[in-house]
């Protein structure tokens, strides 16, 4: 409790510990007139024994006493305080919704340790640096459902990706179906800036909603559609269920990226292609640098002195050595 009271102590006028110089001058001071005094008294070697009691011994704790309380009187004059900083967060924010293909081929093995996860990194990661935004999730592959609507609550938008996982939806890749849900999810906002960031790794061949007029509605609702064509060039591999249990097999890699440019452009957002992890990282750092949130942040700082225990310290000093002087080490006439 001591140590908590002490730690973090700022002096706000240091300036003070300058007069610590005077402490080793008294000390040199009281050396020397104490040697003066002590060659000035001649006594025999017998009348020496006598005088030779406890308080001949101790009379130095006055001087150590003094000195004590000098050094927390120049520590109470720095004006020892803490400091507490309390920091608000206001600002204008942008309503985002992540769109992520959850179909089989994403569990292919050319992102560590496969596309999903990796995308599910990123999200999380690029959740915790978007302090003002809404953001929601929306997951998709022969059909789309939301996985989180738009909020503010960081733990449970982190919870809902890391939730996502395959087999929570029909197998396909529905690219309309996942846009247009997502434009859903955004339609009704009154923020100016919304965005999606839509990633897939694969080419449309499922849902009811054609991507074109999916991109139609995104278009008439101010909506800006950042697209993401995950996975590499050729072939990657992916595991497959058979009956003689999973075995890993060479699938080729086919994203339908005139489909995903043409989305982009005509939503006002941009295509991006990412074929490991540290390119995908690096593409949701990008969109986080293109989309920044209008933020400022106040902040209080408030000051506690912590003076008074150093004065009372210096006063119980200077009291104990009047009361040793006048009482215990009192000289007799």
């Amino acid at each position: 409790m001591l140590f908590e009271y002490f730690s973090n102590i700022e002096f706000s006028q240091p300036y003070f510990f300058a007069l610590l110089i005077l402490i080793p001058l008294f000390i040199i001071w009281y050396v020397i007139t104490n040697n003066r005094r002590s060659a000035s008294l001649q006594v025999s070697t017998t009348a020496a024994k006598g005088l030779s009691s406890w308080k001949v011994s101790f009379r130095h704790i006055l001087f150590i006493l003094r000195m004590f309380a000098i050094a927390l009187l120049i520590t109470a004059l720095a004006n020892p305080q803490t400091k507490n900083e309390e920091k608000n967060t206001e600002g204008e924010g942008i309503d985002i919704v992540l769109c992520i293909d959850v179909s089989g081929s994403m569990s292919a093995q050319d992102f560590t340790p496969n596309r999903l996860e990796a995308a599910k990194n990123v999200a999380i990661d690029f959740i915790n640096k978007r302090p003002t935004d809404r953001i929601g999730v929306v997951i998709f592959s022969g059909e789309s459902f939301t996985q989180c609507p738009l909020t503010t609550d960081k733990s449970v938008l982190i919870s809902a990706v890391q939730n996502i996982h395959f087999g929570l939806l029909e197998d396909g890749t529905a690219i309309g179906s996942g846009l247009s849900t997502s434009v859903d999810r955004l339609r009704n906002s009154k923020t100016k800036s919304k965005i999606v960031i839509l990633l897939t790794d694969g080419e449309n061949n499922g849902g009811l909603i054609d991507p074109k007029t999916a991109k139609e509605i995104a278009k008439a609702f101010e909506i800006k559609v950042y697209t993401i064509g995950v996975g590499t060039d050729g072939f990657a591999s992916q595991p497959e269920q058979t009956a003689l249990g999973v075995q890993i097999r060479t699938v080729k890699v086919s994203i339908d990226e005139k489909l995903l440019k043409q989305i982009a452009e005509e939503t006002g957002g941009k295509y991006f292609r990412a074929k490991d992890n540290d390119g995908l990282s690096g593409i949701y750092a990008t969109i986080d640098e293109l989309e920044k949130s209008k933020v400022e942040i106040t902040t209080t700082t408030r000051f506690t002195d912590k003076f008074l225990p150093f004065a009372i310290g210096a006063a119980f000093f200077l009291l104990l050595e009047i009361l040793l002087r006048y009482l215990v080490f009192r000289k007799f006439p």
